[in-house]
């Protein structure tokens, strides 16, 4: 059974920075590409970051480009996101997705191309 468990959420101060966390079990975690996804109350889901499953190419949505960092570490199943310059509208339940396809040679940005979702974890920035 594939697992995803976030970890790293809380309450910081515009301007702070969080590290979020996604332990994965139950899937050879380096075969696929990972995402991170977020929902702020009466929102879409929307995608925030997705790394290659070698680490090789990242992508970012425009409105957190050069302020967060997604990274993967293959050999303890996790995936991270590194968020700096945190503002209030970074507020949100963040996700972790693993895609549906093996050894994609760019990061997915969509929702339809995960497969596995974590439960969320919530970030709350105060102005």
């Amino acid at each position: 059974q594939v697992q995803l468990i976030e970890s790293g959420g809380g309450l910081v101060q515009a301007g702070g920075s969080l590290r979020l966390s996604c332990a994965v079990s139950g899937r050879i975690f380096r075969r696929y590409a990972m995402g991170w996804f977020r929902q702020a109350p009466g929102k879409e889901r929307e995608f925030v970051a997705s790394i290659t499953a070698s680490s090789s190419t990242t992508d970012y949505a425009d409105s957190v480009k050069g302020r967060f960092t997604i990274s993967r570490d293959n050999a303890k199943n996790t995936v991270y996101l590194q968020m700096n310059s945190l503002k209030p509208e970074d507020t949100a339940v963040y996700y972790c997705a693993s895609d549906t396809t093996v050894y994609r040679n760019l990061p997915p940005t969509r929702k339809s191309e995960y497969e596995y979702w974590g439960q969320g974890t919530q970030v709350t920035v105060s102005s």
